[in-house]
């Protein structure tokens, strides 16, 4: 067995056991230090997470490759891989909100990062924008809060094997090839 299966086998038994030693586990309750950005928006789009838009940060190490949250079973799209981000604040870029978001879920260092470039999908009324970064210095996320069950850094061609979230999977073959073009 090469080294490369391997590594790919025991990913997908943590996986395994992250999630089955999770399916139980859900946060407590919020509290009042809740953000006003922090609810469902709906539309003839459909339902999205964060009233004045959400982001993303997709961070990108020429070593080790993109780093990708497990998602927690209990949120929406639980289980599934896709980018540490969330809601905005009322008047925050979505490069801030990203970074802070990033930096509050992963511990993703804002001062090591340099903006590659930004991508938006707008339906209108609730737009999510992926901000993809370049690590400059090498960095190891930390699970910061209960919305992820792992953090790891996937090799670009190994991303599309994951179970993505289905945003996520939609944009990655566009945000590969930008990403791949940048560098």
């Amino acid at each position: 067995m090469n080294e490369r299966t391997t590594h790919k086998e025991q990913r997908a038994a943590a996986a395994r056991f992250i999630r089955e030693a999770a399916a139980v586990v859900r946060p407590g309750h919020l509290g009042s230090n809740r953000d006003p950005g922090d609810a469902w928006v709906e539309g003839e789009a459909g339902k999205f997470w964060g009233r004045f838009g959400s982001a993303g940060l997709l961070v990108f190490d020429a070593g080790r490759g993109v780093l990708l949250q497990h998602r927690a079973i209990w949120s929406h799209h639980g289980g599934t891989w896709g980018l540490p981000g969330g809601a905005l604040h009322a008047g925050e870029a979505a490069v801030d909100g990203a970074l802070r978001e990033a930096w509050e879920e992963a511990g993703v260092p804002r001062e090591n990062m340099e903006l590659l470039f930004t991508s938006v999908y707008d339906v209108g009324y609730w737009s999510y924008t992926t901000v993809v970064v370049s690590a400059v210095e090498p960095f190891e996320a930390v699970i910061s809060d209960p919305e992820s069950l792992a953090l790891e850094w996937v090799p670009l061609d190994e991303v599309a094997e994951l179970p993505l979230h289905p945003g996520f999977k939609a944009a990655w073959p566009e945000l590969r090839g930008r990403l791949e073009g940048s560098n």
